[in-house]
């Protein structure tokens, strides 16, 4: 296969194409497509450039272990997407003596009216500030922030969160329900006590 013809494959095809040979050079056409994307997304979890850069390493290297579970269900990226969350989520877990400072969500890419959506005190999260919001965020646990950043920053719709995440469609909206309305307790406590985090 010449260089034009591997660029010209679409990751699916290109994720085939590895699983068969095992080849790096056309895992390195892969890593070139999404290297950007899953540093920012390891970014959002880093507390400096160093540590998201490993953090992005360690993420290709367990995909290109890991290619022959992705089944083709969702595209590529969504997978991609929701791997490289997974493997941050387990990071800060693991590491919960650290404190993670940076924020992994801004506030210029969330969409604070949709997140109300499916639940009934909708007018909270209209009403709700995105400074606290973004504080907010950080008191509930990794995987409930997972769900909700991978929904509502990066758009996914229910039927590629239950494909990238290996679950079925009710038990994807049963987990969004519950971290938005966890969301809206620490928000309301968080606004009742004005408790400084």
């Amino acid at each position: 296969m010449t260089v034009d013809a591997i660029h010209t494959l679409n990751d699916e095809a290109l994720v085939e194409a590895i699983v068969k040979t095992n080849d790096t050079m056309l895992f390195e056409v892969l890593y070139d497509r999404h290297a950007a994307m899953v540093y920012n997304k390891c970014y959002g979890f880093a507390n400096s450039v160093d540590e998201a850069k490993d953090l992005t390493q360690d993420v290709f290297l367990k995909v290109f272990i890991k290619l022959k579970s992705f089944k083709g269900k969702s595209k590529f990226s969504t997978w991609l997407y929701a791997f490289t969350y997974n493997h941050c989520v387990n990071y800060v877990t693991r590491n919960t003596a650290k404190k993670i400072e940076k924020q992994s969500i801004s506030s210029d890419s969330i969409d604070i009216e949709n997140i109300g959506e499916d639940i009934d005190s909708t007018h909270e999260f209209e009403n709700m500030r995105v400074e606290q919001l973004k504080l907010v965020m950080e008191l509930i646990s990794p995987d409930e922030k997972m769900i909700l950043l991978l929904k509502y920053q990066d758009n996914l719709s229910i039927r590629e969160l239950a494909d990238a995440l290996d679950i079925g469609e009710s038990a994807v909206k049963m987990r969004l329900k519950r971290a938005k309305e966890k969301l809206v307790q620490k928000y309301s406590n968080y606004t009742k006590d004005g408790e400084s985090i």
